[in-house]
């Protein structure tokens, strides 16, 4: 039976050469494109694919929200993350229900040996992610800190990452200055940070 493919991402080189590497490699596909992640939401909206290999690092993605998102569209449809990020980043994804992770970095051999996993097995895991994961479940202990935060905890943390002081974020969240101080403290001590400089980096090690 045919499998269709979108496989998403900014660049024109990794998409012709991600396509054409696949058809050689993989059977039975038909393989679509994207080049932001608006088109991929545009065309899963439309049509139906068995898998989406989607870069985490182009116009219009939003985090780890992407996985939820597109599953909310189509739930059968598997998501393989793509990406020249770290397997610990990979991770976020997988918690969040991705199917697999693959770095940009890997042989056109492991990238198609990864398509027909997720076709065959329903998921794809690197070795070294493997060990993670298994090292994380045998630890009891979050790989991101910041799923720790609340709902509304998460967006002020977020609003801060990107540089807003504590009056902007007043007025965006429609609540008073002092409040936003007391998530503050909530956060920082949450999170085990003591400056802004230390939650930026944090924000930006564990969300691409």
């Amino acid at each position: 039976m045919e499998k269709k493919i979108l496989i998403a991402d900014d660049h024109d080189v990794v998409l012709f050469g991600t396509k054409l590497a696949l058809e050689s490699r993989v059977e039975n596909v038909t393989i679509d494109t994207a080049g932001d992640y608006y088109q991929a939401m545009h065309k899963i909206s439309k049509e139906k694919f068995d898998l989406i290999i989607m870069d985490i690092n182009m116009p219009g993605t939003k985090n780890i929200k992407m996985i939820q998102e597109i599953k909310s569209i189509d739930q059968d449809m598997k998501i393989l993350i793509f990406s020249a990020y770290e397997e610990s980043v990979g991770m976020q994804y997988i918690k969040e229900g991705a199917n697999g992770y693959i770095n940009k970095l890997s042989t056109v051999d492991e990238l198609a040996e990864a398509v027909i996993k997720i076709f065959t097995v329903g998921n794809y895991y690197p070795y070294n992610m493997v060990s993670q994961m298994f090292q994380a479940s045998t630890e009891k202990k979050p790989l991101n800190p910041i799923e720790t935060l609340t709902e509304k905890e998460y967006k002020i943390f977020v609003l801060f990452s990107q540089g807003l002081g504590n009056l902007e974020i007043s007025n965006l969240m429609e609540i008073h200055t002092t409040t936003v101080s007391t998530y503050k403290r909530r956060i920082y001590k949450k999170l085990k940070v003591s400056n802004l400089a230390e939650l930026i980096n944090l924000y930006q090690k564990h969300n691409f």
